[in-house]
């Protein structure tokens, strides 16, 4: 239709005023069908970039431990959100026990948890499982600061012209609906509900275009932050702010690139004892997930497992008037729209 368009437009602009263009039906007939062509081949080998980067299927993968058990990490698939689990392990012996592992597989990991979950075989109750962290130790946790529009607006930021990356240590991650602990050493206990992604295979010098191919699915966090260490103490650096046990609560799942329709567009929320804090959409994202791939993989090489938190949207309880800050007893449930939510208790 395009090629149509585009041959009567320059038909229109030769032909005499007050007469119909002509246009050469052959030299048509070659450009639609030249055009048909084209878009078969590029279809197919979309199919194929499609396979490359992830062989198939929408999946939500999980660690977690039998409920009766404290040690035993084991990797598994849940049927649906919220149902029961198939256990890798258990569906094949050579299945490794954590998910960095099983990342490091690679297609051979991926198309194992396809079978396993197609079998219906091996099959653990929700009620018998506790569920853990999609990922335990990283490499690295990267976090982006100040990249939502709306979140800029809300504290009359600029909104920056490159990435602001930091880091939390991987010794704050913890399961999706453990505890929070407020630390003696800060009276400035924040939230903020984040979709992170993990990479599932190496690269460094990664390009744009190539950089979902790297992504190995999505999930919900809490870059809980300690405001007073963020911004008051340190010489502002934010690490100690952000980094104390417990502050990087991280889950339910880690759902696969193919489950996800657009990440980034996506709603995002954060309620505290069932009122909703934050409330916005990915779609805010000033630094998508291909920028933020290709731009941190310049310095560092990354890693299966590398878990990537991008950002929080407006609605923190430190730029409230008066600000609002997290207290012992308070449940915080961050919330993101196909991935998943998290609910942690504070203590």
């Amino acid at each position: 239709m395009v090629t149509v368009l585009r041959i009567h437009h320059l038909a229109l602009q030769k032909a005499e005023p007050g007469t119909m263009p002509s246009v050469d039906r052959a030299l048509l007939f070659q450009q639609i069908r030249g055009e048909e062509i084209l878009r078969g081949f590029s279809d197919r080998l979309s199919k194929y970039r499609t396979v490359e980067h992830l062989p198939g299927a929408a999946m939500r993968l999980v660690q977690f431990q039998f409920s009766n058990d404290d040690g035993g990490v084991r990797v598994g698939v849940e049927q649906r959100e919220g149902l029961g689990v198939v256990d890798l392990k258990a569906f094949d012996a050579s299945m490794p026990s954590t998910m960095i592992e099983f990342l490091e597989m690679g297609h051979k990991g991926m198309e194992c948890a396809q079978r396993a979950l197609s079998s219906g075989q091996c099959i653990v109750a929700r009620s018998e499982v506790r569920l853990l962290p999609p990922v335990l130790t990283p490499q690295k946790v990267v976090c982006v600061g100040m990249n939502y529009r709306d979140h800029c607006l809300e504290q009359n930021a600029p909104i920056p012209k490159e990435p602001i990356i930091f880091s939390k240590f991987s010794s704050c991650i913890t399961g999706p609906y453990d505890n929070i602990t407020l630390p003696d050493e800060s009276q400035e206990v924040d939230w903020e509900v984040e979709l992170a992604f993990v990479i599932g295979r190496r690269g460094k010098h990664i390009k744009e275009e190539d950089a979902m191919s790297f992504v190995a699915g999505f999930t919900v966090a809490n870059d809980v932050t300690a405001r007073d260490w963020q911004m008051k103490r340190n010489g502002k650096q934010w690490l100690l702010g952000k980094t104390f046990d417990s502050f990087c609560p991280l889950g339910p799942a880690l759902v696969t690139s193919d489950a996800v329709n657009d990440p980034h567009m996506l709603g995002i929320r954060c309620l505290v004892n069932g009122a909703t804090v934050q409330d916005s959409n990915t779609d805010q994202m000033i630094f998508r997930t291909e920028k933020l791939v290709a731009w941190v993989s310049q310095f560092v090489t990354l890693s299966p497992g590398d878990v990537f938190l991008t950002g929080t949207p407006p609605g923190v309880g430190v730029f409230r008037n008066p600000p609002v800050f997290l207290k012992k007893g308070d449940v915080v449930e961050c919330q993101i729209d196909q991935v998943g939510a998290i609910r942690n208790t504070v203590v």
